[in-house]
């Protein structure tokens, strides 16, 4: 009878601890059919769905931004196939723990045929000696690894593990996506919510469902009557919302180019911090300040490009809010750059000319001659290689004869292109050269 009562207590304790589980947890799917986002790994026909629906799945990497479904896409595949599963964190699992789960697959292997799926959470935290306790059990079957990481596998994951393993990125999920995981959390918590609390939420999420789904429980819990209004958002989420709509969108981005085009750095951090407050996409944000870098800034100060593509890099490997710092840092540098639109000028006008017909043969100097009778075709003869010259630069043809006399880049009288500018005066002038 005790034994009865026993198993009552224990049944009505799990169902205690489920309830008690964070939203994202409770929606966490049993299948693939379930996965809200990645359709590109998961959809009809895509690799990973057609992989685990043939139980043909070998070891695998998810590697992607938090919040984009690794875990929840592990526990979805080890629903969808017949291997047993087990879960390791690399935070806190050792050497130790990874041999019991070879051992144990061994086991279950022998005993009963059945392979064994391992999900390692945040595999870039194990050491190499650790990754290497691994590679022996994956080599021959033993275990299917599943490893999830939010840094680059190339340089965090072992290459003979990953050589094994086939890669699957994670997108940040979209805003359609995201509001399919809120229509799910709403009806878990059995609440409503009004359209612009659930637009608010999809915009500050960032394309990541866990934030999503914390955030929506605490607006559920702060909601009377379980109806979530934009209050309740604003204050689950710690800040007030920001109205940006379709053409604030524009707006502002132009506000924030030309105040960079402008060099005010303040002006420029300003309608930064309102696209951030808005829930503007950061990769946008980068994208046009690298655009600028060469649009607005080019040669006057080169080393704005590679500041701004540093700043497009942050985004990726370090994500808001962190990032915040490195786009300040790339808006500021970008702002109090010097100016020169030169380069721009230069592409745009050349593609023009030859949007326009200003199309000739290529010189026969300049012509390629790797190969065998080129010569004989007057392909490269009379070419002159320019580091046989004592200025590592010679006076000869680069242009087609109907365009010889053309120029389309003009430096300016700013920053760093003063320097190209006299540069390029001096070997117009002529250069030295080498006595042979």
């Amino acid at each position: 009878m005790s034994g009865a009562g026993d198993d009552l207590f224990a049944a009505a304790a799990e169902t205690e601890r489920l309830a008690r589980q964070p939203l994202a947890s409770r929606l966490r799917p049993r299948t693939i059919d379930d996965v809200v986002g990645q359709d590109h790994l998961v959809g009809p026909d895509r690799p990973l769905r057609r992989l685990v629906e043939s139980d043909r799945l070998t070891s695998a990497l998810l590697w992607g931004p938090p919040g984009t479904g690794k875990t929840t896409l592990a526990l979805a595949v080890a629903g969808s196939t017949r291997r047993a599963f087990e879960q390791l964190s690399a935070v806190n699992a050792g050497v130790k723990d990874v041999r019991e789960t070879i051992d144990r697959a061994c086991h279950r292997l022998g005993e009963h045929g059945q392979g064994t799926i391992l999900f390692l959470d945040e595999i870039h935290r194990f050491s190499k000696a650790q990754q290497d306790a691994l590679l022996p059990a994956v080599e021959d079957g033993t275990l299917t690894l599943i490893g999830a990481t939010t840094e680059n596998p190339f340089f965090e994951v072992n290459a003979p593990l990953r050589s094994r393993s086939t890669l699957f990125r994670l997108d940040p999920l979209t805003a359609a996506a995201i509001e399919i995981l809120i229509a799910r959390g709403l009806a878990a918590e059995g609440a409503s919510a009004e359209q612009d609390a659930i637009d608010l939420l999809v915009e500050r999420s960032g394309g990541d469902g866990r934030q999503a789904l914390t955030s929506l429980e605490v607006a559920c819990a702060l909601a009377p009557e379980r109806h979530v209004r934009l209050e309740h958002v604003e204050a689950a989420l710690g800040t007030s919302a920001l109205r940006y709509g379709r053409d604030d969108h524009y707006d502002v981005i132009s506000a924030f180019i030309k105040s960079m085009r402008g060099s005010d750095p303040d002006a420029a951090v300003y309608w930064l911090a309102r696209m951030l407050e808005a829930g503007e996409d950061a990769r946008f944000i980068v994208r046009r300040m690298i655009i600028f870098a060469s649009e607005d800034v080019g040669l006057a100060d080169s080393s704005s490009l590679q500041v701004a593509v540093a700043a497009a890099q942050a985004v990726e490997h370090v994500g808001l809010p962190e990032a915040q710092l490195n786009l300040a840092h790339a808006a500021i540098h970008l702002a109090a750059a010097p100016k020169s639109n030169r380069a721009a000028l230069a592409i745009w006008n050349a593609r023009a000319a030859v949007g326009d017909g200003l199309v000739g043969e290529v010189p026969p100097h300049l012509r390629d001659a790797h190969y065998r009778g080129a010569s004989t075709l007057g392909h490269g003869v009379g070419y002159e290689y320019p580091h046989d010259h004592v200025a590592g630069w010679v006076d000869q043809q680069y242009l087609p004869d109907v365009a010889r006399d053309r120029r389309w880049y003009e430096p300016s009288d700013h920053g760093d292109e003063r320097d190209v500018a006299a540069r390029l005066a001096r070997r117009r002038a002529g250069p030295t050269r080498r006595s042979e």
